[in-house]
């Protein structure tokens, strides 16, 4: 079968990687680079470092709803999107038939991010829905589903992976059933539709005047990429793991009071404490909280981090 893709992300790579063992991949449409880091270097996205590995054209437009021509002159027979990143035009969709692997069960968390609202909201497990695209965001036919069990210890990243594996596996098996003209489709229920909008860089921020499970799901919803963040004393600090705490909660403090900082960084909460565990300090790497508290001088015991990030 001769496909064009159309992805960006994590989650489209081992989608990609399936398709170009066992199709024609014409092109790979994917997002522009990105600067990235603080030095803001310009850099490829996953998808485009797998196409330039396999020699396959990419096509990264600025904006879908104008530049989608050349997608059709290439006469594919389908148009595969996982995790693109840009609505197409219905123009487009009117002339290719096009599949789209989504990370979750749909209609549940239709939109840009489907995987950490899974986290966010503690959920005990999601999913993947392979369905045709139609110009409505997620709204197309559901073709075939799987569910998967979220785990306690999942993140962003190990999740992801997972959903990657699932629903290349399903993509696999509809594109299977299209060759033996066995596929079949059903109506999403409109009534059970809930929305995952794409994060905003305000998503990111973590206030401590909340439930302990709300902060704790929140950060794993967020890490490694791009990692939740707080204030304390004007200093910006990057959390990417966290757990409940087992301290015995001084009840006097306020929610993001520091209440141990001793070996453990303990952080009073809403209704408990949490003991943060990865933690990120302006100008340093990713470290075990351990190992940052020994000579840090950004924080000391009763600190209190609060306030939304202003800069």
């Amino acid at each position: 079968m001769k496909i064009v893709f159309m992805g960006t992300p994590l989650f489209a790579v081992e989608v990609l990687e399936m398709l170009i063992q066992e199709h024609e991949v014409l092109c790979v449409v994917t997002q522009p680079d990105k600067k990235v880091g603080r030095k803001k270097i310009l850099t490829p996205s996953l998808v485009k470092e797998i196409a330039i590995k396999h020699g396959i054209e990419v096509f990264q437009p600025e904006n879908i709803k104008k530049e989608y021509q050349k997608i059709i002159d290439l006469k594919p027979d389908m148009l595969i999107s996982a995790a693109y990143g840009q609505i197409l035009p219905k123009a487009l969709l009117d002339q290719i038939t096009a599949l789209n692997v989504h990370g979750s069960l749909l209609p549940k968390y239709r939109g840009g991010a489907p995987i950490q609202y899974a986290l966010f909201n503690g959920d005990a497990q999601t999913g993947v829905t392979v369905m045709y695209m139609a110009f409505k965001m997620d709204s197309g036919p559901i073709i075939k589903q799987e569910s998967l069990t979220i785990e306690q210890e999942d993140d962003y990243l190990s999740l992801t992976k997972k959903l990657s594996t699932l629903g290349t596996k399903l993509l696999k098996e509809v594109l299977g059933d299209i060759k033996n003209k066995n596929i079949k489709s059903i109506d999403q229920d409109e009534t059970k539709t809930t929305f995952s909008p794409t994060l905003k860089p305000s998503d990111e921020f973590i206030s401590f005047n909340r439930p302990t499970l709300k902060i704790v799901n929140q950060i794993r919803g967020l890490s490694p990429e791009p990692g939740g963040y707080a204030r304390v004393n004007d200093s910006k600090i990057k959390i990417y793991k966290a757990q409940k705490s087992d301290i015995i909660i001084n009840v006097d403090a306020q929610p993001g009071q520091i209440i141990m900082i001793k070996k453990r960084l303990i952080v009073k909460t809403l209704d408990g404490a949490i003991d943060i565990l990865l933690i990120q300090a302006p100008g340093k790497k990713i470290m075990e909280t351990k190992d940052f508290l020994n000579g840090q001088n950004i924080m000391s015991l009763n600190d209190v981090f609060k306030g939304e990030d202003t800069l």
